[in-house]
């Protein structure tokens, strides 16, 4: 998964070279007079200010470490080139948008995570939401199906429909988006290691419908790379998980040109302890190492890029997290152009779905997580990103109620009815600060790819326990923060208040594990086992051979109505289960 060695260490030699070199937005005049009123500003009216108004702490930094600027000037992003480095919407570098009239055209599409309980419950959930406004359906799991184990399994045992909807077979799929119509839906499932199996369970509920696979629209996370580094949801070694990842982007490219196979995801990265920083350099890092397996798979890379998507966090560092968006457009679209040699427009476009930050909710004075998340969602906006989920209040203490679900889908609307900030494009474009923020972020992301690229690449730097140490380093300094007083959440370690528990949870029915056990055990039951036997016996077939691709058979194991821990059992018996190296 390595290509052109050397790549980032030379983008890195490029962008000092063009700051020695100041072509600039001023001329040289103008900033030298500039920066000698800058001088004269802190001597004759800064100074004698502080010593009667002194500032609130001596260390203003952002979430990525760096030391913020009292004040910002020409003379800070006096490098920058507004066509090479700024450009216009929807023309390279892409730094102000993917599209030349972004929200002017259509709104970004409103999605609302859901998923819970059984697939009845979810299927009442979703059709609710679309009457009220939502643009796009996003199904969450519960822990079971994302491990790869059913519903009867005593491993599930407690967690059946607790953290998302159960899925065990085609049956749960089928009800679960019935009346749904997927010809005109598209459909969000954040699911990983088996990702493969519930796109095939899409793709044959689609069949009942009468929407071919090659109509079907919608985005599956599949998203290992980042599991090893965060979530920890994954089933099967790396390099096999890598495998089965690259036969759904051939199977996807070839036979489902609407549907996005792989959202490389920082939202988990993030929510794992890393710094925005952390976020960009790791999540194009994961990007970049499925560029060079499409590429390894024969596949050019126009026929691929433009169908990967993003998913990022958006926290609450407002001109922080709006300045990581817009240097992952630039740094994306530069790197498919120069080092892959991307030739399609469609390629080089970064299009990202956002979620507002789990992590930054507090259980203590929950309301007060309506504030977070419209900041957070704002922040999104003005980013720039094609998709938006808006955390509900209640989410800290439980799965969002429907009381807090709809908070949450009117924050949207608000946002995007009501204040303006869709009227224009990049509204913070040309701010002095976002740009030098903007710039900062490419040039840092670029220092943390030129190191995962001397470690062997992302793979490597994954397997060694690199990117997993940098994410724990931060997130236990960020801690130390909090306990120390350094860093300031209302409500947690400031402003605090004694509260009993204040609002009403969802609860998940304790008879849904019961009739979800009662369900599998009818299917398979009634199902033609002989069929599913000969069905999963040619998917061990396909997985012991690794040039074939192992979709058609999981799909023809899915239609009949092998479940998932069936499937995913297969694959235990070839590939083994890893686990990870210790890491200190």
């Amino acid at each position: 998964m390595q290509r052109m060695k050397g790549y980032w260490r030379t983008k890195l030699d490029e962008m000092n070279e063009r700051k020695n070199a100041r072509p600039g937005l001023f001329s040289e005049v103008a900033l030298t007079r500039m920066a000698e009123e800058s001088e004269k500003w802190m001597r004759e009216v800064l100074s004698p200010w502080l010593a009667d108004s002194p500032e609130r702490k001596d260390d203003f930094t952002c979430q990525s470490g760096w030391k913020i600027g009292r004040l910002y000037t020409p003379n800070d992003v006096a490098h920058l080139d507004y066509l090479r480095d700024l450009g216009f919407p929807g023309q390279l570098p892409l730094t102000r948008g993917v599209y030349p009239t972004l929200y002017r055209g259509r709104a970004w599409s409103i999605r609302q995570f859901s998923g819970y309980g059984s697939a009845e419950d979810t299927n009442r959930r979703l059709k609710y939401l679309l009457q009220e406004g939502e643009t796009g359906l996003s199904v969450a799991f519960h822990m079971p199906t994302i491990y790869g184990y059913d519903s009867d399994n005593p491993r599930a045992y407690g967690e059946v429909g607790k953290c998302g909807v159960a899925i065990d077979s085609l049956k749960d799929m089928e009800i679960m988006l019935d009346g749904i119509p997927l010809d005109r839906v598209s459909t969000s499932m954040t699911i990983n290691a088996p990702a493969a199996i519930l796109t095939c369970m899409y793709i044959a509920v689609g069949e009942k419908q009468g929407v071919p696979e090659k109509e079907l629209r919608g985005t599956i996370q599949n998203d290992l790379l980042k599991e090893y580094a965060a979530q920890k949801s994954w089933i099967y070694t790396p390099e096999d998980s890598l495998r089965i990842i690259r036969d759904i982007m051939v199977y996807c490219t070839r036979s489902m040109p609407l549907w996005n196979y792989i959202s490389i995801s920082g939202y988990h990265i993030r929510e794992a302890g890393a710094s925005p920083l952390q976020e960009l350099a790791f999540t194009l890092a994961d990007g970049f190492g499925y560029v060079d397996l499409g590429l390894e798979a024969g596949l050019d890379v126009d026929e691929f890029a433009p169908r990967l998507s993003f998913f990022f966090d958006s926290g609450m560092d407002f001109f922080e997290e709006v300045a990581k968006f817009r240097a992952a457009r630039r740094l994306w679209a530069r790197t498919l152009k120069e080092k892959y040699g991307a030739k399609d427009p469609r390629s080089l476009l970064l299009r990202f779905h956002t979620q507002t930050s789990g992590v930054s909710l507090t259980w203590q004075q929950p309301l007060n997580n309506i504030v977070r998340t419209t900041i957070e969602a704002l922040a999104a906006v003005i980013g720039g990103t094609q998709s938006l989920h808006t955390n509900a209040y209640d989410e800290a203490w439980a799965l969002p109620s429907r009381e807090a679900a709809t908070v949450a889908l009117r924050t949207q609307q608000v946002i995007a009815e009501e204040t303006g900030v869709a009227n224009t494009i990049d509204p913070l474009g040309g701010s002095y600060y976002i740009e030098w923020l903007t710039d900062k972020m490419e040039e840092e992301a670029c220092r943390y790819l030129d190191r995962i690229e001397e470690r062997g690449g992302i793979l490597e730097a994954l397997k060694s326990g690199y990117i997993q140490r940098e994410i724990a380093e931060n997130s236990y300094r960020t801690q130390l923060d909090l306990e120390r007083d350094r860093r300031v959440v209302v409500g947690l370690n400031s402003y605090r208040v004694e509260e009993q528990p204040p609002i009403e949870t969802l609860k998940v029915d304790p008879e849904v594990q019961r009739k979800q056990i009662e369900r599998v055990k009818r299917i398979k039951s009634e199902r033609n086992n002989r069929a599913v036997r000969e069905a999963l016996d040619e998917l061990e077939r396909s997985m012991k051979d690794p040039k074939a691709n192992v979709v058609p058979s999981i799909l023809k194991a899915v239609r009949e109505y092998a479940t998932l821990q069936e499937i995913i059992d297969v694959g235990r018996e070839v590939f083994g289960e890893w686990r990870e190296p210790s890491l200190y």
